[in-house]
């Protein structure tokens, strides 16, 4: 698979932030790698923003932009040898290859650097923790808040420029939706596989194999999260991912997955009848067919974010009324069976954050996915598509895909 993100673009991408500082400075740091059992690390994952930024794929390093001068250095964690034999490393000729950074420098020459900063600036900016994070129930990586704590030992004023970052990640630039369509077409080929051959399968695993395989094999990093595959009233758990579960006949399957191409992710959802769907099965199904329809058509440039929110849960609303779930438009149970966001943002986090706007604007990507969730029922059906707002309204990245049972 040829690469279509370059040093170019990270170099580009440093620029427009340089843009944003304003003649302030810029120190992030990459995460730390994160243990998964006694002696060993999970395999490791970039934060995205420090990704976007310099395109380093390795934990321990460090970011240094200077908007007044107008340079970036990377700053290379210390690696023993031992470590460098087990894990690899990267040198730092490698290193400026990948991001077209100015230099790379050691963790001593950073120190004295930034101490020479702290002497001409105030304020420093860093990527701080992620906003909201004590609603997240896992550990965060430590990598940010130890930066920040660095920083605030030597600068006066330590501000989070992570909110600046989304507003600028939320607009995509031509070269990433093109690898964005890459990993939704590779997401609908081997949803349309599976599809094809449903009847064959026999546990929820099976179906995770053949998608992961497909995956891989068409040289993609694997799955952008980890993939659902709900059977049953397992598609009531919006976040199930054991995928262990027997297929029963006249059951609905959820299928929730997405390729992860060159960092950026897709992510679509289909729910299909493993054998001949029920009555009531189909009826769930078209009311969500029918509102996903409705709530795409609403999303055009200059819509009003906070109306489009307000419309899509009158249209879900709708749908629970038809299916003789909730008494009225006015009920607030529905949440009860629409417990989730109708979208969120789309790029190198499944999760991307739009910036928080006011109104859509062309360059957004963004997901669209309602659902209905009836656990009293063993019912749970979504359809999730990938829409990029357009200059004259939207695109369907993954229209192609057909959203039948």
């Amino acid at each position: 698979m040829k690469k279509l993100l370059t040093a170019e673009f990270f170099a580009t991408n440093r620029q427009r932030a340089m843009g944003l500082l304003e003649g302030s400075v810029l120190v992030a740091s990459a995460y730390g790698a994160m243990q998964r059992s006694h002696d060993a690390a999970f395999r490791f994952e970039q934060e995205a923003n420090f990704w976007y930024l310099t395109g380093i794929e390795r934990a321990g390093w460090w970011l240094i932009l200077d908007a007044t001068r107008g340079k970036s250095w990377l700053v290379s964690p210390d690696v023993d040898p031992v470590h460098a034999l087990f894990d690899g490393e990267i040198t730092p000729e490698q290193a400026m290859q990948v991001s077209g950074v100015d230099e790379v420098i050691t963790r001593n020459a950073a120190n004295d650097l930034l101490a020479q900063i702290a002497r001409q600036h105030r304020l420093v900016y860093t990527i701080d923790q992620p906003g909201r994070a004590e609603a997240f129930e896992f550990t965060l990586n430590p990598a940010m808040r130890e930066m920040r704590e660095r920083l605030a030992r030597q600068f006066a004023d330590v501000q989070d420029f992570r909110p600046t970052l989304a507003k600028l990640r939320a607009i995509k630039q031509p070269v990433e939706v093109k690898v964005i369509e890459f990993a939704i077409d590779l997401t609908v080929r081997m949803l349309q596989d599976v599809h094809e051959k449903f009847a064959t399968y026999r546990h929820e695993y099976e179906v995770e194999a053949d998608i992961t395989s497909g995956f891989r094999r068409a040289g993609a990093a694997g799955h952008a999260y980890d993939p659902i595959v709900a059977a049953g009233s397992n598609a009531c758990t919006l976040h199930y991912v054991e995928n262990n579960a027997r297929l029963s006949k006249k059951s609905l399957v959820l299928l929730d997955v997405g390729a992860q191409v060159e960092h950026y992710a897709a992510d679509i959802t289909r729910t299909y009848a493993y054998g001949e769907p029920t009555k009531r099965q189909r009826a769930v199904h078209v009311a969500v067919q029918s509102a996903h329809r409705d709530i795409i058509d609403l999303l055009r440039p200059g819509l009003d974010v906070r109306q489009y929110s307000e419309q899509a849960d009158m249209r879900m609303k709708q749908a629970l009324v038809e299916l003789d779930l909730v008494d009225s438009l006015d009920s607030e149970q529905y949440r009860t069976y629409f417990p989730h966001a109708i979208s969120h943002g789309l790029g190198v986090d499944v999760h991307d954050s739009l910036g928080a706007p006011t109104e859509f604007r062309p360059g957004m990507l963004l997901t669209v996915e309602p659902g209905i969730y009836i656990p009293e029922e063993g019912i749970g059906v979504r359809i999730e598509d990938d829409i990029l707002i357009t200059d004259s309204g939207h695109r369907n990245l993954s229209k192609k895909l057909s959203s039948r049972l």
